[in-house]
């Protein structure tokens, strides 16, 4: 069992930055696969990125890629997104999830993770 925990949401304007930090408890947290969604009002969740472990293996959507970057630090059990040059369509409720690292599927599936943190909300003001 994993529990994940966001923060560091907030309100930014447009070209700002924000760091959404995700807390995992448990022990075994190198062995998960760790991936960043979000879902805007009336909008499906969608894949924003996913860092499968550490030393590699890190996917973008084509929407963030070169804007966020996702890290992990093993020692303390959080996996970080960095979120540089925010856009209005950047607005959502960001979560984090997470699933073994070692089971074969589509890391970019939300059908594909086994826990979620709660959320936490980014607004980008224009």
């Amino acid at each position: 069992q994993v529990q994940l925990v966001e923060s560091g949401g907030g309100l930014v304007q447009v070209g700002g930055s924000l760091r959404l930090s995700c807390a995992a408890s448990g022990r075994t947290f190198s062995s998960y696969a760790m991936g960043w969604f979000r879902q805007a009002p009336g909008k499906e969740r969608e894949f924003v990125t996913c860092h499968r472990w550490s030393g590699g293996a890190i996917d973008y959507a084509d929407s963030v890629k070169g804007r966020f970057t996702i890290s992990r630090d093993n020692a303390k059990n959080t996996v970080y997104l960095q979120m540089n040059s925010l856009k209005p369509e950047d607005t959502a409720v960001y979560y984090c999830a997470a699933r073994p690292r070692l089971r074969l599927g589509d890391f970019r599936s939300v059908h594909e993770y086994d826990y979620w943190g709660q959320g936490t909300q980014v607004t980008v003001s224009s």
